[in-house]
C-alpha cells in the first residue's frame, strides 16, 4: 500500500476526488495525511474521511526555509510514500524538495511547459491560444519544471472565462492526478527515473 500525504492551500476538490478513489476498494494507495500552508477550507476533506490533517501557516514563519523546516518535521512524523501538492500556493524550499524528492508530484492548470507558475488559467487565455490542458509532473527546484507525468489537452472554447475555463480542467486534473497515484502505486510508474514518457 502506498502511503500518501497531500499538501493544499484551498478547497481541496483534487484531495477529496483522491480521497473519494482511494476509499474504493483495491485501490493501492491511502491517504495517510493532509496538510496545509493556511487554514483551508480543503482541510474538511480530511475531516469527512477520518484523515489526520495539520497546518504550517506560512505567515507565522520569518522566511521559507523556516516554513520549509516545519512542515518538513510535520511531513517526516508521517512517513508518506509519496507527496502530492495539490493546490498548495507555496513553492517547496529546495530542502524540502530534496528531503522527499522524487516522490513529490503536483497538479497543474495548463499543458506544461506551457503557462507555469500560479496563473496558468489566467495566462492561457490572455495568450489568446485555443487549447491548454492539465499536468501532473515531478517536483523539482524550479516552477512547473520537473519531468512530465501525465497531461491532457483541453480546448478553450469562445467566451470562456478564467472560471468557465478552470471548471473544465479541474475534473481533467483530478482524473490524471488519481491515475498517476494508482500507477506508482502499482510500480507502473517509477518516480526514480528522471523523465517519463507523458500519457
Amino acid at each position: 500500500m502506498l502511503n500518501v500525504a497531500v499538501l493544499i492551500s484551498g478547497t481541496g476538490s483534487n484531495l477529496r476526488a483522491l480521497l473519494e478513489a482511494a476509499a474504493a476498494p483495491g485501490f493501492p494507495a491511502r491517504v495517510i495525511a493532509v496538510g496545509a500552508d493556511r487554514d483551508a477550507e480543503g482541510l474538511a476533506h480530511a475531516a469527512d474521511f477520518g484523515i489526520p490533517a495539520f497546518s504550517v501557516p506560512f505567515r507565522a514563519f520569518e522566511s521559507r526555509e523556516a516554513w520549509g523546516e516545519e512542515l518538513a518535521t510535520q511531513l517526516r512524523a508521517w512517513s508518506p510514500n509519496l507527496v502530492v501538492l495539490s493546490g498548495l500556493m507555496r513553492l517547496l524550499p529546495p530542502a524540502v524538495v530534496r528531503e522527499f524528492a522524487p516522490a513529490i508530484v503536483n497538479t497543474h492548470p495548463a499543458y506544461l511547459p506551457e503557462f507555469p507558475g500560479a496563473h496558468g488559467v489566467r495566462d492561457a487565455l490572455a495568450s489568446g491560444a485555443s487549447q491548454t490542458g492539465a499536468s501532473v509532473i515531478q517536483v523539482d527546484d524550479g516552477v512547473d519544471t520537473g519531468p512530465i507525468l501525465a497531461q491532457e489537452r483541453v480546448a478553450i472554447e469562445p467566451g470562456d472565462t478564467e472560471e468557465s475555463l478552470h471548471a473544465r480542467i479541474k475534473p481533467v486534473e483530478r482524473r490524471l492526478l488519481i491515475d498517476v497515484v494508482r500507477r506508482i502505486a502499482a510500480g507502473d510508474l517509477d518516480l526514480s527515473t528522471s523523465a517519463h514518457p507523458a500519457h
